[in-house]
């Protein structure tokens, strides 16, 4: 249970891009509350890139380092490697080095100990002998995946192989789970999860910055919902 509720809502957003702080901005409008997944080597880079769904290039310039503690503050910074590198196809000691010195950069930014992680690249992103390595010679305590359960089910004995409910790109799908999740009577732990990257809702394709502000209005500030970071949400409570 989280502070006596048995349903919890969070968010998780990839890269930490310059849009994060548009994000962060309607999040804390609404009272909701995000972990952000960061690569240390690559904050203040520049970059773009083109959108799976059209012609379509989106800005993927990334937060400088001076501004990180002070635009998450009211939410949780945790790693996603040094190089956005897919750990699947790195050897352990890569995969250690990757993960941890991203982790403890972090933790210098952040002025606290960062314990969350997020498996970078698409695809085939993560395994169990990647989650073991990890869970064995880092400090990371939970680790999210990017496959989606399509369920407020979980599994919190798995924490390294960590399953999210629905991206965020496809606004039907997550204002349908929102009512979903907000008429449902549950006598055990239920949790709603959405990830992604904010740099999608500028896409304008079938998710946007709009359409998300109303998403928001929607799901928050529901008496028997616990709003909290994916740390709070699996490690607090």
């Amino acid at each position: 249970m989280w502070n006596g509720k048995l349903k919890a809502f969070t968010l998780s957003f990839d890269d930490g891009v310059t849009q994060d702080e548009r994000m962060i901005n309607l999040l804390n409008k609404y009272g909701l509350r995000g972990t952000f997944n960061l690569n240390s080597a690559l904050l203040g880079t520049n970059g773009e890139k083109r959108s799976v769904f059209g012609d379509f290039l989106y800005s993927q310039d990334r937060i400088s380092p001076e501004r990180v503690k002070k635009l998450y503050a009211n939410h949780e910074v945790a790693g996603h490697t040094l190089m956005h590198q897919n750990l699947t196809q790195l050897d352990d000691a890569v995969i250690i080095y990757q993960v941890e010195q991203d982790r403890k950069l972090l933790s210098e930014l952040c002025g606290y100990e960062v314990v969350g992680f997020a498996y970078p690249a698409g695809g085939i992103n993560h395994n169990e002998h990647v989650a073991s390595v990890i869970k064995e010679k880092t400090g990371i305590k939970y680790a999210r995946t990017n496959r989606c359960t399509r369920s407020f089910d979980f599994d919190r004995e798995n924490l390294h192989l960590f399953n999210p409910t629905v991206p965020v790109y496809d606004y039907d799908e997550i204002i349908d789970f929102a009512n979903k999740f907000i008429q449902l009577k549950t006598e055990t732990p239920k949790l709603f999860y959405i990830l992604g990257h904010t740099f999608e809702l500028d896409e304008g394709s079938n998710i946007n910055w709009e359409k998300f502000e109303k998403f928001c209005e929607l799901i928050s500030n529901k008496e028997d919902i616990f709003y909290g970071t994916n740390k709070q949400i699996l490690l607090d409570n």
